[in-house]
């Protein structure tokens, strides 16, 4: 990944940091201008390529946080501190600072509004970034399909997007669901444990609705979700799943 390469299918664009927002203590989500921008699907990510001052390169992933409807794309970084790329995205970037960026890049985990639904997102930790954006493009083409989001984090300080959540959560339409382990708040009376079978099965929709899944963390969490599915009776065709890999960012 950091052998002096084009980025893998097609040339890099220029993107140059418009702003920062802090969303924990370990994340922020950095708002791009990128001239030439085609425009993503919900779902879709980037490759971000950093190169040093002695011409060492490397490159990463990222999932697309922003809507399809917004003028350039945003991307929500946790910092992994062994990482080579996400201490930097998070840390040392400021306004101004200019990076490549190839993408968007997609496939099966996307979502378009007229692809209907209902839907259950499943994300673990970072994993809700690809799932905002669904639920951003929801909102921004005043979409009534159900939509139902369950969210696994270890506290409610590592969520992201925390006040826009809780305004999501009123919205007609859509469900907004955590569990946290192994920190849930003092009085917390929701879900505070790993992922299982009640768990999803309380979430819903029931698999006779047919319901489009996606679910994305990391490769464990995804895994184990894809089980509990099927144990429940979900339809495979119907699972879209996208996961980390290796934590090293």
């Amino acid at each position: 990944m950091a052998d002096g390469r084009p980025i893998r299918g097609g040339p890099a664009r220029l993107a140059v940091v418009r702003d920062l927002i802090d969303e924990t203590p370990r994340a922020k989500t950095v708002l791009l201008d990128v001239p030439g921008w085609p425009g993503h699907i919900a779902g879709e990510h980037v490759d971000v390529r950093l190169t040093a001052e002695d011409g060492y390169q490397t490159e990463r992933s990222y999932s697309i946080a922003s809507a399809p409807e917004a003028a350039t794309p945003a991307l929500t970084v946790e910092r992994v501190d062994d990482g080579q790329v996400s201490p930097y995205l998070t840390e040392q970037l400021r306004p101004g600072d200019e990076f490549e960026l190839r993408g968007p890049i997609g496939g099966p985990f996307t979502w378009r509004s007229g692809n209907g639904g209902p839907l259950l997102l499943i994300g673990g930790g970072p994993g809700l970034v690809p799932l905002m954006a669904m639920l951003r493009h929801r909102a921004a083409r005043s979409s009534t399909v159900e939509a139902r989001l369950l969210i696994c984090t270890r506290s409610p300080q590592d969520v992201f997007y925390r006040d826009e959540l809780a305004r999501l959560a009123h919205s007609d339409g859509v469900a907004v669901h955590h569990t946290f382990t192994p920190d849930p708040p003092p009085g917390w009376s929701g879900f505070a444990r790993p992922v299982d079978a009640e768990m999803l099965r309380e979430v819903g929709p029931a698999p006779s609705r047919r319901p489009r899944i996606f679910v994305s963390g990391p490769t464990s969490f995804v895994g184990r979700a894809i089980c509990l599915l099927g144990e429940l009776g979900h339809d495979p065709a119907r699972i879209r799943a996208e996961d980390f890999g290796p934590v090293g960012s």
